[in-house]
Order: C-alpha cells, then sequence, then structure tokens
C-alpha cells in the first residue's frame, strides 16, 4: 500500500514537473528526452582533475569491458542450452527470456526464489545505476577532451512517464576522431562504473546484515527421505493395491494431507503433488520416512530445545547428542504468527542403532557452473541453513533487499550493455575491436551487422523455445 501511494505521488509530482519545463522535452524515435545541462561542470571538473587515475582507469576499464563481453557471451550460450535442451526448467522459470525488469515481477510471476521488487526500489536503483553509468562516460569523455553537449533523462511516453533512463550525450563527430583506445575508454566507462557500484554496495550489504540481523535458528530443508521401488508398494491409505503402477497410486492418493505408503511393511508419508512429480523416475519414487518431524508438521525453522537457543549447526548437533531414543524434547519453532512449542517423542535412527532421530534433512549445497559458485561466494558471509532475525523488523529485510537488488541489477547492467548488438555500447567497442584487429572499416561493418543479427536471432529463438516449452 504504502509503495503505491509513492507510486502516485511520484506520477504527479513527474507529471507536473514534465509540464512545466515541457519546452525541453525532445521526441527521438521511441522516447522523450529531457535535456538539460545538469551536472556538467561536475563532469568537467571530475575529468580534467584526475588526469593520471583517469589514464590508469581507462585502460582497466577496457580489460573490464572484453571481460564482460566474454562473460555475457557466455551466459548466453548457456542459456541457449537450457532452453534447447531442458525446457522442464524452463517451465518452471515461467518467466519469458525477454522481460524488462519492472516492479512486482517476483510478485506477478510468483517468483519464490527472488525477493519483492517494489516501486520505490525502481525508482531507487534506475537513479543509482543510470547515474553512475552515464557520469561514467561523461568523466572519461571529458578526460578525452570529448565536450559533452547535454545530460537529462528520457522516458516512454506510451507506459506513463515512468519507464526512465539518463543520458549523457558528448560530440560524436568528436568523438569518432579520437583514437582507438580512447573511445573504448569511453564506451566501457559506464559498465565499469556499474561494477564498481556493485562492489560498493556490496560492502555496505555486509555492514548492514551484521548490525540488522543476528543468527537466531536453524532451517532445514526437508523431512527425512527414502527411495521406494512402486512394484513393492501394498497399500495406499490403508487400501490394498495389487500389481502397483505409478497411475494407480496417483489414483488412489488424496490431494489433502500427506498419503500413508506400505512398502515392505513399513508406512511412508507423501502428497499427491509430489508424487505427481515423479511420473518419469523409472518405476522408483522418492516418499518421507514416516519420522516424529513430520508426524508433528514441525516447521521448517528450529529456534530452540527445551528452552536452549539453537542459532547454529553445530549448536544443533551438540544439543541432539543429548538426547537418545524414546526422549521428549520441546521444540521452540518459528511460524507464520510468531513461534510455538511442540512437544516431539525422538525414535530411533533408522541406520544407527541407539542413536535419536527427529527426522530432518539438509541438501548439500553442491557448487554449480561459475557464475553459480561467484553467486555463492557473494553470499558467504550468511551461513548455510541459519535463520537470521531481523533486528528491525520489515525495515531490515526492506533494506537487504533493495541492496541485493542494486547489486544484481548493477552486475546485469554491465553484463548486457557490453553485447556486441548495435543499441549497446557493447556494439560500437565490438566494431572498434575488429577495425582495430583488421585494419578494414568494410571488414569492421560487416562483423559489427552479423553479430548484432545474430543476437537478435538468438533472442528470438529464445522466446520460441519459451513458449514451446509450456506444451
Amino acid at each position: 500500500m504504502y509503495d503505491l501511494i509513492f507510486l502516485a505521488i511520484f506520477l504527479i509530482f513527474f507529471s507536473s514537473f514534465l509540464y512545466i519545463r515541457k519546452r525541453n522535452l525532445k521526441r527521438e524515435g521511441l522516447l522523450v528526452l529531457y535535456k538539460t545541462k545538469w551536472g556538467i561542470k561536475l563532469i568537467n571538473y571530475l575529468g580534467t582533475k584526475y588526469q593520471k587515475t583517469l589514464k590508469f582507469l581507462s585502460y582497466v576499464s577496457i580489460l573490464a569491458g572484453y571481460a564482460l563481453m566474454a562473460g555475457v557471451l557466455y551466459m548466453i550460450y548457456t542459456l541457449l542450452k537450457v532452453y534447447i535442451f531442458n525446457p522442464a526448467i524452463v517451465r518452471a522459470i515461467k518467466v519469458p527470456p525477454i522481460l524488462p525488469l519492472f516492479p512486482y515481477l517476483p510478485q506477478v510471476f510468483k517468483l519464490d526464489f527472488l525477493p519483492p521488487f517494489y516501486f520505490s526500489y525502481w525508482i531507487i536503483i534506475l537513479a543509482v545505476i543510470a547515474i553512475t553509468h552515464e557520469m561514467a562516460h561523461g568523466i572519461f569523455a571529458a578526460y578525452n577532451k570529448v565536450r559533452i553537449k547535454t545530460t537529462g533523462f528520457g522516458f516512454f511516453p506510451y507506459f506513463l512517464p515512468i519507464f526512465l533512463a539518463a543520458f549523457v550525450e558528448p560530440d560524436e563527430k568528436k568523438m569518432t576522431k579520437k583514437k582507438k583506445i580512447p573511445q573504448l575508454a569511453i564506451l566501457s566507462a559506464g559498465t565499469f562504473a556499474n561494477l564498481i557500484t556493485a562492489g560498493l554496495f556490496l560492502l555496505i550489504l555486509f555492514g548492514f546484515f551484521a548490525l540488522a540481523f543476528s543468527p537466531s535458528g536453524v532451517i532445514f530443508d526437508s523431512y527425512a527421505t527414502s527411495t521406494i521401488t512402486i512394484s513393492g508398494i501394498s497399500m495406499i491409505n490403508s487400501i490394498p493395491v495389487s500389481n502397483a503402477s505409478y497411475e494407480k497410486i496417483l489414483n488412489l492418493s488424496s490431494a489433502d494431507g500427506f498419503n500413508n505408503i506400505t512398502f515392505n511393511n513399513e508406512t511412508y508419508l507423501a502428497t499427491k503433488e509430489v508424487l505427481e512429480t515423479q511420473k518419469d523416475n523409472s518405476g522408483i519414487i522418492f516418499v518421507y520416512d514416516n519420522a516424529p518431524a513430520i508426524k508433528a508438521n514441525l516447521s521448517s525453522i528450529i529456534l530452540g530445545i527445551n528452552g536452549i537457543k539453537i542459532d547454529s549447526m553445530e549448536k544443533l548437533k551438540e544439543e541432539f547428542e543429548k538426547y537418545k531414543p524414546g526422549d521428549r524434547i520441546i521444540i521452540t519453532e518459528k511460524t507464520d504468527t510468531g513461534f510455538s512449542e511442540k512437544e516431539i517423542t525422538l525414535e530411533e535412527h533408522p541406520d544407527k542403532p541407539g542413536v535419536a532421530w527427529l527426522g530432518i534433512g539438509f541438501y548439500a549445497k553442491e557448487p554449480g557452473g561459475f557464475f553459480s559458485r561467484l553467486v555463492g561466494k557473494l553470499a558467504s558471509f550468511r551461513q548455510s541453513n541459519v535463520y537470521y532475525e531481523p533486528e528491525l523488523g520489515g525495515m531490515s529485510i526492506f533494506i537487504y533487499n533493495l541492496l541485493w537488488w542494486i547489486i544484481i541489477i548493477s552486475i546485469s547492467v554491465a553484463l548486457v550493455n557490453m553485447l556486441p548488438v548495435g543499441i549497446f555500447d557493447g556494439g560500437r567497442f565490438f566494431y572498434l575491436t575488429v577495425l582495430g584487429i583488421t585494419r578494414s572499416e568494410k571488414i569492421a561493418k560487416r562483423a559489427f551487422a552479423f553479430s548484432t543479427y545474430l543476437f537478435l536471432f538468438i533472442l528470438l529463438l529464445l522466446m520460441v523455445l519459451w513458449a514451446f516449452s509450456f506444451f
């Protein structure tokens, strides 16, 4: 509600501002641009004051540009493989491969793996990323003695003046007359600034998390599970089954709660939803063990055991070693409304005689590809399977998610902007690179056109594959 109020206030203020300053508006293609001289003095000051630093950073920026271009090409290649060979993953993600990030996207598509994305986030992130990106272009242009004509912002009038983009307009004719290294530095400066922004806000995120959150519990990933063969199932919900098949099991299963499955005179549990996801498991299904945790419907966050605070995996293990099968313990759990206590009788571990068993499971987080490992490293300040209590309530979560989005979108903008496609900085960056290698303008133009059309074709192909994945 507060976010929608902020949206209404912003639209009223921004529309009034544009109406009063409408003489500064100019239509260029699909965008309406608001041109001004804001920030030019600061850009020129920074571009001329710190020349030694900018000379060094020019080469760092160019190297970062090539690294980002290689990274985004690898990402496109990986994405294409997933869309061609793993349509099930594509269906699960739901989101089209080409979709501009807009407020409420996770909420609309019900993307539980992403934090909420509000309109207020969107405005703050646009300001942070667009201003730093364009300021960097301007500063490196000023360093290389390329005049900045105007600054400002643009928007799509068809969607109300909320889809904004900042710009710094250099003297293009003068820029094209510069040598290749200065041009490459100016072009890559924006994405380089995005990387610096991501790094800065990552440090802020580390500090904020340490101050605004405290370890207060342990999160388990699942109840204990077992693998059984369908042919060995003898009963479903006390109904005898002969010559069991996947279809028979599904037909006898109830959509409400857990179903009792008898296999080799042992009782296991499974929801119909879980069973429906295992159609192609070749006669084998995963089921839950009939363990104390699942029978007590224990929530996934354990805060304490018999009054002892559990705030780490080590503490959980240490506390469980005090008990034996048959002992009754009181577990404090986190709920949607606060916390509750449940008395649970521990049983004997099925594979470890004499060892107490609650029946909860923790997944081993195996590192995936390069980017998965990178994200894992960035989140290493949070212990795996530990629940952190926000010290400032909802405000802690709101700010944490905002910082998280700034980092992720900064990196995403840096990567996408270095695609060798005409509309991005990476397009001309690629053209100048080919020109420098071949010293042939004809070859460079052809390579530039080919790369642009190739990636447009790949994006179209991804959209088609996304659509076909639902059939």
